[in-house]
């Protein structure tokens, strides 16, 4: 089995991680956990080094429990919820984990939803993880 995160180091991100780790160590499964970036040049060298670590921690936090995994920082030029919906179809993921903030209406209209993007045209099954889970 195949797992992918989308991950950006934020608190409930760490809890979608948490989650498949759990799942993993069930199943079996490999990790992907990607970071995806605008790239070019709209991104900050900060910018750039928080998300290296953010992976870095991931990678190692998944390695705790023996779980197989990847970490991958795109910057394709693509929303985040595009990469994850491509990573996910070229690397024929079977789970998809992601953390879901809450917004109001306005600044879902706004700025979107990239957990409703992805929710929408993942190619398999998704888990949502919001900061009222457990």
């Amino acid at each position: 089995m195949k797992f992918l995160v989308g991950y950006n180091g934020s608190d409930i991100a760490k809890a979608a991680l948490s989650l498949a780790r759990t799942y993993a160590e069930i199943s079996g499964a490999t990790v992907y956990v990607i970071t995806s970036m605008g790239g070019g040049t709209s991104e900050k060298p900060e910018e750039i080094r928080r998300a290296e670590a953010a992976l870095s921690f991931a990678e190692q936090f998944l390695q705790e429990k023996g779980i197989a995994c990847e970490t991958h920082q795109l910057a394709r030029g693509r929303t985040p919820g595009e990469d994850v919906v491509q990573f996910a179809e070229e690397h024929a993921v079977d789970q998809i984990f992601v953390g879901v903030e809450k917004r109001s209406r306005t600044q879902k209209i706004i700025m979107g939803s990239t957990a409703q993007y992805i929710i929408l045209k993942a190619p398999c099954p998704v888990v949502s993880v919001n900061s009222s889970s457990p």
